[in-house]
């Protein structure tokens, strides 16, 4: 004899007693804590509990650098795929894919404006578009930054966001790191600053290349930077790498940056480093 008999209908909640909390949470992966998303984006995607930095996209950090008034440049071009590439999809696919996703053409945008009064040129990667990485728009992209500083004669500065350079476009990819390095050592010769801002990750041929040449060259907290990464590097030399080796700290203690910036000083540091390294003085 059963005791307990469930009657054949369900029970439906009211929908305003439901509540829907599913993406609005986000765990910090170094603390633990549970942050409020509506939070976190308030603080700049920087844990309020450890300081940790989360991965910021490229325009919000044009949005937070820049002062109002600034110009997107540069935005037409688009990859081709000239090595009809295919892995576990078409690289058209792939494209098509990231585009839909970030809403850009390729994984940079160049912005004008002024910082605090200076003007200058930024040029800033997305890492949301295929990691971050360098192919034949990313590096045409960055040089016509380079043209528009020499153009004018005002600072450039790079922000890198990058796994390195895109195997699916072969050599084409590989040749933008001496195409922007051409560039860049033109600007060193004319004097113009150049100043590169190095974020979690940095790694490939964006280190190789013009992440490293900047007449100041800086970082965020605890930014992976380096060429390869750390797994690789173990399993060549088969020695256990040092605790937090290509982390930011470990390369300034080491002399690879000359300094270490948390996000929420970016603007007001590069605004007074570019008056010290202009010709024309930042307005007070």
């Amino acid at each position: 004899m059963t005791w307990f008999k469930r009657e054949t209908h369900e029970i439906q909640p009211t929908p305003d007693h439901e509540v829907r909390t599913e993406g609005l949470w986000i765990k910090c992966g170094q603390c633990g804590k549970a942050l409020w998303k509506a939070d976190l984006e308030a603080n700049l995607q920087v844990c309020m509990y450890c300081g940790r930095h989360f991965k910021f996209d490229a325009r919000s950090r044009i949005e937070n650098l820049l002062d109002p008034g600034y110009e997107l440049v540069d935005l037409d071009l688009v990859s081709t795929d000239p090595l009809q590439f295919t892995d576990l999809k078409p690289y058209k696919q792939r494209l098509a894919q990231a585009q839909k996703k970030t809403g850009l053409n390729d994984a940079i945008i160049n912005a004008v404006g002024k910082m605090n009064g200076q003007d200058v040129v930024l040029s800033v990667m997305e890492y949301g578009f295929i990691g971050g990485s360098m192919g034949a728009v990313v590096g045409e992209t960055i040089a016509r930054a380079v043209d528009r500083a020499l153009e004018a004669r005002i600072p450039l500065i790079i922000i890198s966001a990058s796994g390195g350079a895109r195997m699916m476009e072969g050599i084409a990819s590989l040749m933008q790191l001496a195409k922007v390095s051409v560039g860049l050592a033109k600007m060193d010769d004319e004097k113009i600053p150049y100043i590169s801002l190095m974020t979690d990750p940095t790694t490939g041929g964006v280190t190789a290349s013009f992440a490293m040449l900047g007449d100041l060259n800086i970082a965020e907290p605890g930014a992976l930077i380096g060429f390869a990464g750390p797994r690789v590097i173990e399993q060549t030399i088969r020695q256990k790498l040092p605790e937090g080796f290509q982390r930011s700290e470990f390369l300034l203690q080491h002399g690879f940056l000359d300094a270490i910036v948390e996000r929420k000083d970016l603007k007001a540091y590069l605004s007074q480093a570019l008056s010290w390294m202009s010709e024309k003085p930042v307005a007070s």
